[in-house]
């Protein structure tokens, strides 16, 4: 199978799972548009257009044309792309019904060596898409945010969304999570102040078909481990604990909470289900997956520079709240890894 075939295997399983004719005869603009959830949240909305005749109008915000041809294949010909940044964004004379907001600088290395630039992308950034939301009059927004704001909790329990841990914020480390926590009060404000209808899906470690064969997350690196037939080589003790979600649930809830959130509200976004540790799920990929042709390993001699670890060790999240949006999530962490091996090896 090839990656856009298990993609529309995906999305053929979102469609079933939620009514989304709130969206016909619409227009759609996505920022980080060639990111892995952007991109495909964006291929859904064509797949849609193609299967029901959605007639949907398709917007997104994109850096380099090149990555987004690579990206989007055939269907690039479907979308609109508007190259820009949301530090400085371009003049967009369409109306917009329906914004999703998911560029931000998302590599943990630069977190720590660029800070200065993941807190102005995140913060000056998500103000510009604000104001651009405000000017359009627009029907629903949505943010994507993470499960960093939560901070350093105490480990003990189920994590809702109003618990929130500590945050050095002394640290470059940091520059991420407090932004992140910032965007969401920005959010917040402009619900409350201007009366914008705009949410926030707060979303745990996604992983899935289309994820970038050299993606340097703990997942990305998994995957290739199999795929390549090398030992799966942890460098910390791997107890780090924290569910994740496969794409096409993402997807769903993000649309979800667009659709039917609460204005200025947070919902977190993970499979409870798949609460593992890094061990545990290393484990589970070597026996289950590998078939045991690969081992786990362990080289444990302090964190590489190349790693910038989130220190919650423990992160049991809560997602009673998007529940009574109607969402569930599908897919389990297993089959999570083999369709995302499937695709990268396409």
């Amino acid at each position: 199978m090839t990656k856009f075939e298990i993609l529309e295997e995906d999305f053929f399983s979102i469609k079933k799972s939620f009514n989304f004719s709130l969206l016909k005869n619409s227009s759609v603009f996505v920022t980080g548009a060639t990111g892995l959830l952007g991109s495909q949240i964006l291929l859904f909305l064509d797949y849609l257009n193609r299967t029901e005749n959605y007639s949907m109008k398709l917007f997104g915000l994109i850096r380099n044309i090149d990555k987004a041809k690579k990206v989007f294949d055939q269907s690039i010909k479907n979308i609109t792309f508007i190259t820009g940044d949301v530090l400085k964004l371009p003049e967009i004379p369409q109306h917009i019904d329906y914004i999703i907001h998911g560029a931000s600088v998302t590599s943990s290395l630069d977190f720590v060596n660029k800070p200065v630039e993941t807190i102005d992308t995140a913060i000056n950034g998500t103000l510009n898409v604000l104001r651009f939301a405000q000017s359009k009059a627009v029907k629903s927004m949505v943010y994507l945010s993470s499960m960093e704001v939560f901070g350093i909790t105490d480990g003990k329990g189920k994590v809702k969304e109003s618990d929130y841990g500590y945050i050095d914020i002394l640290s470059s480390r940091s520059s991420y999570s407090e932004s992140k926590r910032l965007c969401e009060c920005l959010c917040h404000s402009f619900a409350k102040e201007f009366s914008l209808p705009v949410k926030i899906t707060r979303l745990t470690q996604t992983l899935g078909a289309g994820i970038d064969y050299n993606d340097t997350r703990v997942a990305a690196q998994f995957a290739r481990a199999v795929i390549e037939g090398h030992d799966i080589v942890l460098k910390t003790t791997g107890a780090t604990k924290r569910p994740v979600i496969y794409t096409s649930d993402a997807i769903s809830a993000i649309l979800t909470v667009l659709l039917k959130g609460t204005d200025g509200q947070s919902y977190t976004a993970a499979n409870e289900d798949t609460f593992y540790s890094i061990r545990e799920t290393a484990k589970m990929i070597v026996s289950e997956i590998a078939k045991d042709k690969i081992k786990l390993v362990f080289d444990i001699k302090g964190v590489p520079q190349e790693y910038a670890p989130n220190l919650n060790l423990n992160l049991n999240l809560d997602t009673r709240l998007l529940y009574t949006l109607g969402w569930s999530p599908k897919v389990g962490l297993k089959e999570a890894y083999r369709r995302m091996i499937k695709g990268m090896e396409a």
